[in-house]
Protein backbone atom coordinates (compact mmCIF):
# COMPACT_ATOMS: atom_id res chain seq x y z
CA UNK A 1 0.00 0.00 0.00
CA UNK A 2 1.17 3.57 -0.60
CA UNK A 3 0.08 6.59 1.30
CA UNK A 4 -1.21 9.77 -1.23
CA UNK A 5 1.31 12.03 -2.16
CA UNK A 6 1.18 15.75 -0.58
CA UNK A 7 0.21 18.92 -2.68
CA UNK A 8 2.44 20.67 -4.13
CA UNK A 9 -0.28 23.18 -5.18
CA UNK A 10 -0.94 23.58 -1.58
CA UNK A 11 2.55 23.58 -0.48
CA UNK A 12 3.05 26.36 -2.81
CA UNK A 13 0.02 28.70 -1.66
CA UNK A 14 0.61 27.87 2.18
CA UNK A 15 2.79 30.99 2.60
CA UNK A 16 0.08 33.34 1.30
CA UNK A 17 -2.86 31.98 3.00
CA UNK A 18 -1.22 32.03 6.37
CA UNK A 19 -0.50 35.88 5.27
CA UNK A 20 -3.89 36.32 4.54
CA UNK A 21 -5.06 34.74 8.27
CA UNK A 22 -2.62 36.44 10.31
CA UNK A 23 -4.17 39.56 8.63
CA UNK A 24 -7.36 38.52 9.19
CA UNK A 25 -6.64 37.65 12.34
CA UNK A 26 -5.03 41.14 14.01
CA UNK A 27 -9.02 42.68 12.89
CA UNK A 28 -11.21 39.54 13.26
CA UNK A 29 -11.70 37.66 16.99
CA UNK A 30 -11.83 34.28 14.48
CA UNK A 31 -10.93 33.93 10.89
CA UNK A 32 -10.04 30.60 9.05
CA UNK A 33 -9.02 29.47 5.28
CA UNK A 34 -9.97 26.26 3.63
CA UNK A 35 -7.53 25.73 0.52
CA UNK A 36 -8.71 22.99 -1.88
CA UNK A 37 -7.37 21.23 -4.77
CA UNK A 38 -8.00 17.85 -6.60
CA UNK A 39 -7.26 16.03 -9.41
CA UNK A 40 -10.15 14.17 -11.26
CA UNK A 41 -10.63 12.19 -14.10
CA UNK A 42 -13.48 9.93 -15.91
CA UNK A 43 -13.50 6.98 -18.25
CA UNK A 44 -16.88 5.17 -20.55
CA UNK A 45 -16.56 3.05 -23.17
CA UNK A 46 -19.78 1.87 -25.00
CA UNK A 47 -20.71 1.26 -28.73
CA UNK A 48 -21.46 4.44 -29.44
CA UNK A 49 -17.68 5.54 -28.09
CA UNK A 50 -15.21 6.18 -25.74
CA UNK A 51 -14.45 9.27 -23.77
CA UNK A 52 -12.02 10.80 -21.34
CA UNK A 53 -12.60 13.84 -19.48
CA UNK A 54 -11.24 15.72 -16.38
CA UNK A 55 -13.72 16.58 -13.73
CA UNK A 56 -14.51 19.55 -11.51
CA UNK A 57 -17.40 17.89 -9.71
CA UNK A 58 -16.71 17.63 -6.14
CA UNK A 59 -13.71 20.03 -5.93
CA UNK A 60 -11.80 22.74 -7.73
CA UNK A 61 -8.68 24.58 -6.63
CA UNK A 62 -9.46 27.46 -4.31
CA UNK A 63 -10.25 28.46 -1.25
CA UNK A 64 -12.76 30.00 1.26
CA UNK A 65 -12.21 32.55 3.59
CA UNK A 66 -14.13 32.83 6.89
CA UNK A 67 -14.23 35.35 9.56
CA UNK A 68 -16.01 36.48 13.13
CA UNK A 69 -16.67 39.50 14.80
CA UNK A 70 -18.15 38.96 17.80
CA UNK A 71 -21.84 38.52 16.76
CA UNK A 72 -21.86 36.27 13.12
CA UNK A 73 -19.75 34.84 10.20
CA UNK A 74 -19.07 36.09 6.54
CA UNK A 75 -17.33 33.76 4.10
CA UNK A 76 -15.44 34.71 1.15
CA UNK A 77 -14.27 32.21 -1.63
CA UNK A 78 -11.74 32.52 -4.48
CA UNK A 79 -9.40 31.08 -6.74
CA UNK A 80 -7.12 34.02 -7.01
CA UNK A 81 -4.56 32.29 -4.30
CA UNK A 82 -1.57 35.43 -4.58
CA UNK A 83 0.04 37.96 -2.76
CA UNK A 84 -1.22 40.86 -4.70
CA UNK A 85 -5.06 39.89 -3.78
CA UNK A 86 -4.60 39.93 0.01
CA UNK A 87 -5.89 43.43 -0.08
CA UNK A 88 -8.73 43.33 -1.99
CA UNK A 89 -9.96 39.87 -0.34
CA UNK A 90 -9.61 41.75 2.89
CA UNK A 91 -11.23 44.95 2.13
CA UNK A 92 -14.30 42.86 0.46
CA UNK A 93 -14.64 41.17 3.49
CA UNK A 94 -14.60 44.66 5.61
CA UNK A 95 -16.28 47.13 3.37
CA UNK A 96 -19.01 44.40 1.54
CA UNK A 97 -19.38 41.19 3.91
CA UNK A 98 -19.03 42.56 7.38
CA UNK A 99 -21.81 45.33 6.67
CA UNK A 100 -24.44 42.94 5.31
CA UNK A 101 -26.46 42.63 8.62
CA UNK A 102 -27.28 45.85 8.52
CA UNK A 103 -28.55 46.07 5.57
CA UNK A 104 -31.53 43.37 6.38
CA UNK A 105 -35.00 43.82 4.69
CA UNK A 106 -37.44 44.46 7.32
CA UNK A 107 -38.80 42.06 9.69
CA UNK A 108 -35.99 39.88 9.49
CA UNK A 109 -33.56 39.49 12.74
CA UNK A 110 -29.85 38.99 12.99
CA UNK A 111 -29.01 35.82 14.18
CA UNK A 112 -26.39 35.81 17.27
CA UNK A 113 -23.50 33.11 17.66
CA UNK A 114 -20.53 32.58 19.80
CA UNK A 115 -17.07 32.07 18.23
CA UNK A 116 -16.44 28.48 16.94
CA UNK A 117 -13.88 26.00 18.76
CA UNK A 118 -10.16 26.20 18.00
CA UNK A 119 -8.61 23.59 20.39
CA UNK A 120 -5.06 23.16 18.80
CA UNK A 121 -4.28 20.50 16.37
CA UNK A 122 -1.79 19.99 13.80
CA UNK A 123 -1.71 17.13 11.23
CA UNK A 124 -1.16 15.93 7.99
CA UNK A 125 -2.80 12.48 7.03
CA UNK A 126 -3.38 9.91 3.62
CA UNK A 127 -5.26 7.63 2.55
CA UNK A 128 -3.56 4.48 0.87
CA UNK A 129 -3.87 2.80 -2.34
CA UNK A 130 -2.79 -0.43 -4.22
CA UNK A 131 -2.89 1.29 -7.80
CA UNK A 132 -3.26 5.00 -8.78
CA UNK A 133 -5.26 5.46 -11.73
CA UNK A 134 -3.08 8.23 -13.06
CA UNK A 135 -0.19 5.90 -12.23
CA UNK A 136 -2.02 3.13 -14.54
CA UNK A 137 -2.79 5.85 -16.96
CA UNK A 138 -5.57 6.50 -19.62
CA UNK A 139 -4.31 3.83 -22.47
CA UNK A 140 -4.49 1.20 -19.49
CA UNK A 141 -7.18 1.80 -18.28
CA UNK A 142 -9.08 1.76 -21.70
CA UNK A 143 -7.88 -1.70 -21.87
CA UNK A 144 -9.54 -2.92 -18.90
CA UNK A 145 -12.52 -1.44 -19.51
CA UNK A 146 -12.98 -2.22 -23.22
CA UNK A 147 -12.35 -6.07 -21.66
CA UNK A 148 -14.95 -6.06 -19.46
CA UNK A 149 -16.92 -5.20 -22.26
CA UNK A 150 -15.64 -8.15 -24.47
CA UNK A 151 -16.19 -10.52 -21.17
CA UNK A 152 -19.54 -9.63 -20.66
CA UNK A 153 -20.70 -9.76 -24.54
CA UNK A 154 -19.15 -13.22 -24.51
CA UNK A 155 -21.44 -14.15 -22.09
CA UNK A 156 -25.08 -13.83 -24.42
CA UNK A 157 -25.92 -12.63 -27.59
CA UNK A 158 -28.60 -10.81 -26.15
CA UNK A 159 -26.69 -8.00 -24.73
CA UNK A 160 -27.62 -4.83 -26.83
CA UNK A 161 -24.82 -2.83 -24.99
CA UNK A 162 -22.18 -2.65 -21.89
CA UNK A 163 -20.91 0.15 -20.62
CA UNK A 164 -17.96 0.12 -18.62
CA UNK A 165 -17.28 3.06 -16.41
CA UNK A 166 -14.49 3.92 -14.15
CA UNK A 167 -13.91 7.81 -12.13
CA UNK A 168 -11.10 8.41 -9.80
CA UNK A 169 -10.84 12.05 -7.56
CA UNK A 170 -7.51 13.05 -6.04
CA UNK A 171 -7.94 15.80 -3.30
CA UNK A 172 -6.32 17.80 -1.38
CA UNK A 173 -7.25 20.30 1.55
CA UNK A 174 -5.44 22.16 3.91
CA UNK A 175 -7.39 23.76 7.01
CA UNK A 176 -5.74 26.81 9.03
CA UNK A 177 -6.80 29.42 11.64
CA UNK A 178 -5.11 31.05 14.75
CA UNK A 179 -4.78 26.84 16.10
CA UNK A 180 -5.08 25.00 13.87
CA UNK A 181 -3.37 24.08 10.82
CA UNK A 182 -4.66 20.12 9.28
CA UNK A 183 -3.89 18.75 5.96
CA UNK A 184 -5.25 15.82 4.40
CA UNK A 185 -5.36 14.07 0.56
CA UNK A 186 -7.40 11.49 -0.35
CA UNK A 187 -8.16 9.00 -3.31
CA UNK A 188 -11.03 7.48 -4.20
CA UNK A 189 -12.07 5.51 -7.42
CA UNK A 190 -15.68 4.55 -8.48
CA UNK A 191 -16.49 1.74 -11.34
CA UNK A 192 -19.91 0.81 -12.69
CA UNK A 193 -20.89 -1.66 -15.89
CA UNK A 194 -24.58 -0.93 -17.11
CA UNK A 195 -25.98 -3.41 -19.58
CA UNK A 196 -29.10 -3.35 -21.58
CA UNK A 197 -30.15 -6.81 -23.34
CA UNK A 198 -33.49 -7.43 -25.76
CA UNK A 199 -35.75 -10.48 -26.30
CA UNK A 200 -38.24 -9.25 -29.43
CA UNK A 201 -39.39 -5.97 -28.50
CA UNK A 202 -38.92 -6.23 -24.55
CA UNK A 203 -35.54 -4.52 -23.44
CA UNK A 204 -34.41 -4.48 -20.48
CA UNK A 205 -31.52 -2.60 -18.56
CA UNK A 206 -29.47 -2.98 -15.08
CA UNK A 207 -26.71 -1.28 -13.56
CA UNK A 208 -23.93 -2.19 -10.49
CA UNK A 209 -21.91 0.08 -9.11
CA UNK A 210 -18.46 0.20 -7.51
CA UNK A 211 -15.95 2.17 -5.30
CA UNK A 212 -13.50 2.11 -2.98
CA UNK A 213 -11.08 4.41 -0.70
CA UNK A 214 -7.93 3.29 -3.25
CA UNK A 215 -7.35 2.99 -6.59
CA UNK A 216 -7.54 0.66 -9.39
CA UNK A 217 -7.48 -2.36 -7.52
CA UNK A 218 -11.40 -2.11 -8.01
CA UNK A 219 -11.53 -3.49 -11.20
CA UNK A 220 -10.31 -6.94 -9.59
CA UNK A 221 -13.80 -7.20 -8.46
CA UNK A 222 -15.53 -5.98 -11.47
CA UNK A 223 -13.83 -8.68 -13.55
CA UNK A 224 -15.00 -10.90 -11.33
CA UNK A 225 -18.63 -10.18 -11.05
CA UNK A 226 -19.35 -9.62 -14.56
CA UNK A 227 -21.01 -12.76 -14.98
CA UNK A 228 -23.17 -12.43 -12.01
CA UNK A 229 -24.13 -9.05 -13.59
CA UNK A 230 -25.21 -10.79 -17.35
CA UNK A 231 -27.32 -13.67 -15.26
CA UNK A 232 -29.15 -10.10 -13.59
CA UNK A 233 -29.79 -8.79 -16.84
CA UNK A 234 -30.77 -11.84 -19.12
CA UNK A 235 -32.92 -12.69 -15.52
CA UNK A 236 -34.74 -9.17 -16.12
CA UNK A 237 -36.23 -10.23 -19.49
CA UNK A 238 -38.43 -12.94 -17.62
CA UNK A 239 -39.39 -10.34 -14.95
CA UNK A 240 -43.37 -10.37 -14.20
CA UNK A 241 -45.05 -7.24 -12.99
CA UNK A 242 -45.48 -6.56 -9.07
CA UNK A 243 -48.88 -7.16 -7.07
CA UNK A 244 -49.19 -4.35 -4.73
CA UNK A 245 -48.87 -5.36 -1.08
CA UNK A 246 -46.94 -5.91 2.11
CA UNK A 247 -44.52 -8.70 1.61
CA UNK A 248 -41.56 -9.91 3.66
CA UNK A 249 -38.74 -9.09 2.37
CA UNK A 250 -34.89 -9.76 2.66
CA UNK A 251 -33.15 -6.55 1.38
CA UNK A 252 -29.38 -7.19 -0.14
CA UNK A 253 -26.69 -4.76 1.68
CA UNK A 254 -27.31 -2.03 -1.44
CA UNK A 255 -31.13 -2.07 -1.05
CA UNK A 256 -30.39 -1.96 3.02
CA UNK A 257 -27.68 1.19 2.37
CA UNK A 258 -30.47 3.20 0.56
CA UNK A 259 -33.05 2.48 2.80
CA UNK A 260 -30.47 3.95 5.89
CA UNK A 261 -29.69 6.58 3.51
CA UNK A 262 -33.49 7.76 2.34
CA UNK A 263 -35.40 6.50 5.13
CA UNK A 264 -33.04 7.42 7.96
CA UNK A 265 -29.80 9.65 7.06
CA UNK A 266 -31.20 12.49 5.60
CA UNK A 267 -33.84 12.69 8.36
CA UNK A 268 -31.27 13.33 11.27
CA UNK A 269 -29.18 16.02 9.06
CA UNK A 270 -29.49 18.44 11.91
CA UNK A 271 -29.56 21.49 10.20
CA UNK A 272 -33.16 20.13 9.08
CA UNK A 273 -33.79 20.48 12.94
CA UNK A 274 -32.79 24.21 13.09
CA UNK A 275 -35.44 24.94 10.39
CA UNK A 276 -38.15 22.07 11.46
CA UNK A 277 -38.12 20.18 8.85
CA UNK A 278 -37.85 16.90 10.18
CA UNK A 279 -39.53 14.74 12.64
CA UNK A 280 -36.52 12.80 14.14
CA UNK A 281 -36.04 15.81 16.18
CA UNK A 282 -39.03 15.09 18.37
CA UNK A 283 -37.72 11.81 18.62
CA UNK A 284 -34.17 12.06 19.94
CA UNK A 285 -34.10 8.95 22.74
CA UNK A 286 -37.04 7.24 21.74
CA UNK A 287 -37.61 3.82 19.81
CA UNK A 288 -37.45 4.24 16.40
CA UNK A 289 -36.04 1.16 14.92
CA UNK A 290 -36.15 -2.88 15.96
CA UNK A 291 -33.51 -3.41 18.80
CA UNK A 292 -31.65 -5.07 16.16
CA UNK A 293 -30.67 -1.72 14.54
CA UNK A 294 -27.85 0.58 15.25
CA UNK A 295 -26.75 2.84 12.82
CA UNK A 296 -24.02 4.78 12.60
CA UNK A 297 -22.36 7.66 10.34
CA UNK A 298 -18.81 8.45 9.83
CA UNK A 299 -15.29 7.00 9.95
CA UNK A 300 -16.08 3.78 11.86
CA UNK A 301 -15.54 2.11 8.47
CA UNK A 302 -13.30 3.64 4.97
CA UNK A 303 -14.95 4.36 1.77
CA UNK A 304 -15.19 6.85 -0.74
CA UNK A 305 -16.83 9.36 2.00
CA UNK A 306 -13.73 8.93 4.43
CA UNK A 307 -11.83 12.16 5.42
CA UNK A 308 -9.99 13.46 8.61
CA UNK A 309 -11.45 16.82 8.82
CA UNK A 310 -15.02 18.39 7.25
CA UNK A 311 -14.91 21.68 5.43
CA UNK A 312 -15.32 23.68 8.42
CA UNK A 313 -11.98 22.03 10.02
CA UNK A 314 -13.75 19.93 12.57
CA UNK A 315 -12.24 16.61 13.15
CA UNK A 316 -14.34 13.42 11.43
CA UNK A 317 -15.78 10.91 13.91
CA UNK A 318 -17.92 8.25 14.44
CA UNK A 319 -21.59 9.04 15.13
CA UNK A 320 -23.68 6.49 16.73
CA UNK A 321 -27.68 7.81 15.40
CA UNK A 322 -29.48 4.40 16.44
CA UNK A 323 -28.73 2.37 19.51
CA UNK A 324 -30.36 -0.77 19.01
CA UNK A 325 -33.47 1.07 17.84
CA UNK A 326 -33.29 4.29 19.94
CA UNK A 327 -32.25 7.56 18.01
CA UNK A 328 -29.00 8.41 20.20
CA UNK A 329 -28.24 11.50 17.97
CA UNK A 330 -28.03 13.48 14.57
CA UNK A 331 -25.24 14.64 12.72
CA UNK A 332 -24.47 18.30 12.12
CA UNK A 333 -22.59 20.93 10.90
CA UNK A 334 -20.65 23.52 13.30
CA UNK A 335 -23.02 26.85 12.95
CA UNK A 336 -26.18 24.18 13.30
CA UNK A 337 -24.33 22.76 16.21
CA UNK A 338 -24.20 25.76 17.75
CA UNK A 339 -28.02 26.78 16.87
CA UNK A 340 -28.95 23.92 18.63
CA UNK A 341 -26.80 23.97 21.44
CA UNK A 342 -24.77 20.20 20.83
CA UNK A 343 -21.17 19.56 19.25
CA UNK A 344 -20.63 19.63 15.75
CA UNK A 345 -19.89 15.88 14.60
CA UNK A 346 -17.72 17.03 11.51
CA UNK A 347 -20.24 16.83 8.93
CA UNK A 348 -20.04 19.72 7.49
CA UNK A 349 -19.42 19.16 3.71
CA UNK A 350 -19.15 21.87 0.50
CA UNK A 351 -19.65 20.58 -2.51
CA UNK A 352 -16.83 23.09 -3.83
CA UNK A 353 -15.11 25.92 -2.11
CA UNK A 354 -17.47 27.98 -3.74
CA UNK A 355 -20.51 26.35 -2.11
CA UNK A 356 -21.91 26.76 1.69
CA UNK A 357 -21.17 23.85 3.88
CA UNK A 358 -24.23 21.63 5.35
CA UNK A 359 -25.18 19.13 7.04
CA UNK A 360 -24.10 15.97 4.68
CA UNK A 361 -23.90 12.14 5.29
CA UNK A 362 -20.96 10.65 5.32
CA UNK A 363 -20.00 6.70 5.08
CA UNK A 364 -23.94 5.71 6.64
CA UNK A 365 -24.72 2.22 7.44
CA UNK A 366 -26.10 -0.35 9.67
CA UNK A 367 -24.41 -2.49 12.29
CA UNK A 368 -24.11 -6.56 10.91
CA UNK A 369 -25.80 -9.19 13.39
CA UNK A 370 -25.79 -12.50 13.68
CA UNK A 371 -27.99 -14.44 10.97
CA UNK A 372 -26.61 -15.84 7.65
CA UNK A 373 -28.79 -15.24 4.09
CA UNK A 374 -29.23 -18.91 4.57
CA UNK A 375 -31.13 -18.84 7.58
CA UNK A 376 -33.02 -15.71 6.53
CA UNK A 377 -34.24 -17.05 3.25
CA UNK A 378 -35.13 -20.28 5.21
CA UNK A 379 -37.29 -18.22 7.72
CA UNK A 380 -39.68 -16.85 4.67
CA UNK A 381 -43.04 -18.59 3.97
CA UNK A 382 -43.94 -16.41 1.16
CA UNK A 383 -42.13 -13.17 0.23
CA UNK A 384 -38.83 -11.24 -1.75
CA UNK A 385 -35.29 -11.07 -1.68
CA UNK A 386 -35.32 -7.41 -2.91
CA UNK A 387 -31.67 -6.38 -5.33
CA UNK A 388 -30.42 -3.39 -7.41
CA UNK A 389 -31.57 -0.21 -6.16
CA UNK A 390 -32.20 2.46 -8.55
CA UNK A 391 -33.38 5.56 -6.62
CA UNK A 392 -35.22 6.88 -4.05
CA UNK A 393 -36.99 9.64 -2.15
CA UNK A 394 -37.60 10.64 1.56
CA UNK A 395 -39.78 13.23 3.05
CA UNK A 396 -37.98 14.15 6.43
CA UNK A 397 -40.97 15.83 7.61
CA UNK A 398 -43.32 13.30 7.77
CA UNK A 399 -40.93 10.31 7.60
CA UNK A 400 -42.24 8.76 4.30
CA UNK A 401 -40.46 6.98 1.67
CA UNK A 402 -40.50 6.12 -1.49
CA UNK A 403 -37.61 4.31 -3.76
CA UNK A 404 -36.90 2.22 -6.37
CA UNK A 405 -35.94 -1.52 -7.19
CA UNK A 406 -35.20 -3.19 -10.19
CA UNK A 407 -35.55 -6.86 -9.24
CA UNK A 408 -37.60 -8.85 -6.80
CA UNK A 409 -37.04 -12.44 -6.20
CA UNK A 410 -39.98 -14.69 -5.03
CA UNK A 411 -39.14 -16.82 -2.16
CA UNK A 412 -41.60 -19.66 -1.17
CA UNK A 413 -41.52 -21.94 1.96
CA UNK A 414 -37.53 -21.15 2.68
CA UNK A 415 -36.52 -21.44 -0.88
CA UNK A 416 -36.06 -19.10 -4.21
CA UNK A 417 -38.44 -20.13 -6.41
CA UNK A 418 -36.73 -18.50 -9.84
CA UNK A 419 -39.75 -16.05 -10.53
CA UNK A 420 -39.07 -12.49 -10.24
CA UNK A 421 -40.77 -9.34 -10.37
CA UNK A 422 -39.98 -5.84 -12.07
CA UNK A 423 -39.89 -3.06 -11.43
CA UNK A 424 -40.41 -2.24 -8.03
CA UNK A 425 -41.15 0.73 -5.86
CA UNK A 426 -40.94 0.60 -2.23
CA UNK A 427 -42.95 2.44 -0.01
CA UNK A 428 -43.86 3.46 3.90
CA UNK A 429 -43.56 4.81 7.14
CA UNK A 430 -40.00 4.88 8.15
CA UNK A 431 -40.37 3.92 11.60
CA UNK A 432 -42.71 1.42 10.82
CA UNK A 433 -40.59 -0.12 8.70
CA UNK A 434 -37.07 -0.30 10.89
CA UNK A 435 -39.45 -1.57 13.80
CA UNK A 436 -40.39 -4.43 11.87
CA UNK A 437 -37.19 -5.74 10.84
CA UNK A 438 -36.53 -9.08 12.49
CA UNK A 439 -32.85 -10.74 11.37
CA UNK A 440 -29.75 -9.03 9.91
CA UNK A 441 -27.15 -10.71 8.52
CA UNK A 442 -23.53 -11.22 9.82
CA UNK A 443 -22.17 -9.80 6.65
CA UNK A 444 -22.37 -6.35 5.46
CA UNK A 445 -21.07 -3.88 2.67
CA UNK A 446 -20.89 -0.14 1.98
CA UNK A 447 -20.71 1.13 -1.80
CA UNK A 448 -20.52 4.59 -2.93
CA UNK A 449 -20.60 4.51 -6.53
CA UNK A 450 -22.90 7.68 -6.77
CA UNK A 451 -23.29 11.11 -5.40
CA UNK A 452 -25.94 12.86 -2.86
CA UNK A 453 -27.47 16.03 -3.75
CA UNK A 454 -29.10 18.53 -0.82
CA UNK A 455 -32.72 19.35 -2.34
CA UNK A 456 -30.92 18.08 -5.67
CA UNK A 457 -27.83 20.33 -5.53
CA UNK A 458 -25.06 20.96 -3.59
CA UNK A 459 -23.45 17.17 -4.70
CA UNK A 460 -21.29 15.34 -2.66
CA UNK A 461 -19.80 12.06 -2.57
CA UNK A 462 -21.37 9.09 0.40
CA UNK A 463 -21.18 5.92 0.83
CA UNK A 464 -23.96 3.43 2.43
CA UNK A 465 -25.08 0.19 3.25
CA UNK A 466 -24.88 -2.38 6.07
CA UNK A 467 -25.86 -6.15 6.17
CA UNK A 468 -28.79 -8.07 4.78
CA UNK A 469 -32.08 -7.32 6.26
CA UNK A 470 -35.37 -8.90 6.63
CA UNK A 471 -38.44 -6.96 7.21
CA UNK A 472 -42.14 -6.09 6.40
CA UNK A 473 -42.39 -3.72 3.82
CA UNK A 474 -44.81 -2.68 1.38
CA UNK A 475 -44.12 -3.02 -2.40
CA UNK A 476 -46.11 -2.52 -5.71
Amino acid sequence: MQAVKRSEYIAEKKPIVRKLLDGLLEQYDYASVLLTCCDAKSYRMAKSGVSVSQSTAFGGNGMVVKVYDGRGYAEYSTNDITEAAIPEITREIKERLMPMTEKLPEGLEESRYQMLSDEPCTFYKATEYVQHPRELGDQKILEQLSALREKAFSHSDKLLDVVAMLSYQEYHKLFLSRNRDMEQSVLWTCGGIATAAARGQEVKSSYRGYSNLGGTELFAKMEREVPEIIQTTMDLLDAEPMEPGTYECICTPEVTGMIVHEAFGHGVEMDMFVKDRALAKAYVGKQVASDLVTMHDGNAVSEVATYFFDDEGVLAQDTLVIDRGILKAGYSDAQSAMHLGTNPTGNGRRESYERKAYTRMTNTYFEPGTSTLEEMIASVQYGMLLEDPTSGMEDPKNWGIQCMVNIAREIRDGKLTGRIFSPIVLTGYVPDLLKSISMVSKDMELGGSGACGKGYKEWVKVSDGGPYIKAQIRLG
